[in-house]
Order: structure tokens, then sequence, then C-alpha cells
């Protein structure tokens, strides 16, 4: 018996290879860098592309979930591979003329970072940021859809962020309404979270069109996070220092 034109042993062959290279895509870790700084790794600081864009990184002080300045942050600075880092500069740009820019929490996360998230979500006697960051889930649920021990962070082309409106001289500029703060772990995070208010979704998804405009496709359980799709070495984490 053939199945189109291919004889079944054939097929079924083909097939359970196919299926067998797609499990062992999925399943594989991803290999870490051997670049031990941020130009070995081709990775751009955004403030080359966009002087003043505005940054509050989140993991270089103790505004954080952690509570503390994070392994590998030891500085406040945006860095991302190339091509995500003119992507993210396309999307300020076409803000601009609307009286809006983005403020970026995060972007390039070295992998010792990943392993500080992972160390602190083990440990559950330190509650000092649950009131701010899992009001309404225990710290035990927070290991998996919240902290990975991979981040796609680490491959340099993922972004945290929000919007700014400003007012018309863009002299002031302020947070638009997004629900809750960054990195808070519980449902109303979800982008369509139907928790958050009309107001609150249309900002959401005012950030979501214009990123999504220049490649950037959102993570549906955190509103700020959007990575460029297709990115680059996707099969290739850093560790390299933020500074």
């Amino acid at each position: 018996m053939n199945v189109f034109g291919v004889p079944v042993g054939v097929f079924a062959l083909a097939l359970a290879g196919l299926l067998l290279a797609n499990h062992a895509a999925a399943d594989s870790t991803p290999a870490l860098s051997t670049a031990t700084t941020t130009a070995q790794a081709g990775l751009v600081d955004i403030r080359q592309l966009v002087p003043d864009i505005a940054e509050d990184i989140k993991y270089a002080g103790s505004d954080n979930f952690v509570g503390a300045p994070v392994d590998g942050y030891l500085a406040p600075k945006c860095f991302l591979l190339r091509p995500a880092a003119e992507a993210l500069a396309r999307v300020e740009h076409d803000l601009r003329p609307r009286h809006l820019r983005l403020q970026l929490f995060d972007c390039y996360r070295p992998a010792r970072a990943v392993k500080h998230f992972v160390r602190w979500a083990s440990d559950l006697a330190d509650q000092r940021t649950k009131a701010a960051h899992y009001p309404d889930l225990d710290k035990s649920q927070l290991l998996g859809d919240y902290i990975a021990p991979v981040s796609g962070h680490s491959r340099g082309a993922t972004a945290d962020l929000t919007l700014l409106q400003c007012d018309a001289s863009d002299a002031h500029c302020a947070p638009l309404d997004m629900g809750t703060g960054f990195d808070f772990f519980g449902p109303l995070a979800n982008t369509d979270s139907p928790l958050a208010t009309p107001a609150q979704r249309t900002n959401r998804a005012l950030l979501r069109d214009a990123m999504e405009r220049e490649g950037f496709r959102n993570y549906p359980m955190e509103w700020w996070h959007y990575t460029l799709t297709p990115g680059p070495a996707t099969d290739t984490i850093y560790d390299v220092p933020v500074q």
C-alpha cells in the first residue's frame, strides 16, 4: 500500500523520524555562549540607537520581586542583539509623533540572573515582596509558568516594557495604566485578562499594536513581555554581565 505514492513502511519511518526530530528540538537546551563581553555577544546598548529612551531597569536595583539587585546586573542598561535593538528603536520612533514613548524594564538578561530567580523562588521563607508581586499566589506556585530555569531574555531578543504618555510639548511623560506593575504574578497581568478594566485593556492593546508592527510578539501571561519573532540566535543564551 502506498501513501501519496510512497510505500507505507517508508512513510511510517519518515513520519516517526520527523516526530522524533520535533520532540528533540522542543526538549533541547539552548547552548550557552562563550562570549565574555557584550561586544563578543553582538549585544547593543539601546541608547546607541535612541539616546534618550526611558529606562527603569528593575533588576539593577531593589525595586523588583527579588527585593535586591540581581546577579549579573552591574548597571541599569538595556542590551539587545542588533536586529532586536533596531526593531525596538523603530517602535520608539513610530510612537513619538503621538506623544507616546516606551519605558524599558528589562532587556537582555544574563543566565546567572535566571539562576538567581530560581534560587529565590525555591526559598519559600522569603516573603518580603509577596504583597507587591504575588499577593494571590503561594510562592511555591511561581516556578514553572512564571519563573523558568531558562529565560528567553537570555537570548537577547526580548524586552519588558510599558508605554508613557507625554504632554503636547513632550516635556512630561507618565506611565499609562496597565492594571498591574511590572512582574506582577497573577491572572490580572495576563494581556487579555477580563479582570482588567476596559481602559487598561485599551492601553495594553495600544502597546501590543505598536510592538507587533515591528515584529515583536507578546507573551500572553505578561502584558509587558515582547520577543522579536523570528529572532536571532534562538538556540543560544548568554551570560555576559550587564555593565
